[in-house]
């Protein structure tokens, strides 16, 4: 059986999905101030090696935990359950244009936008 990092369409595909999202959240008034002093290069690169993890393309994910990850944006900066919810759109939205099929957008908002991720970005 595939993953769904296969279904995707693999590195390439996550390469470009990640690279689109990120020209949607940069771009969006709600969640755009999160990024300012990111290095968007290292961002990226992050978010590429997470979503190979979380789809199946690999067994193995060395980054920070996704509660240390956002801790300073929840307690610094305020971010709550509607900035999720514009990234999670932002991430729908990508997908959409991409073509990928709805099933396969419903796998990954079950992935993504799981409770316990939610729970853990949102540090609660």
């Amino acid at each position: 059986m595939k993953t769904l990092y296969e279904k995707l369409g693999g590195k390439e595909a996550v390469d470009i999905a990640v690279d689109m999202f990120y020209e949607k959240v940069l771009n969006d008034e709600r969640v755009k101030h999160f990024f300012v002093n990111t290095d968007m290069k290292q961002q990226k690169n992050h978010q590429k090696a997470f979503m190979t993890y979380a789809f199946g393309g690999t067994e193995k994910f060395t980054g920070r935990n996704m509660r240390d990850a956002h801790k300073d944006l929840v307690d610094n900066m305020g971010l709550t359950d509607v900035h999720f919810d514009a990234i999670a759109q932002n991430l729908v939205e990508t997908l959409q244009e991409l073509n990928v099929s709805q099933e396969n957008i419903d796998e990954v908002v079950k992935i993504v936008g799981a409770v316990e991720h939610r729970n853990d970005v949102l540090n609660r």
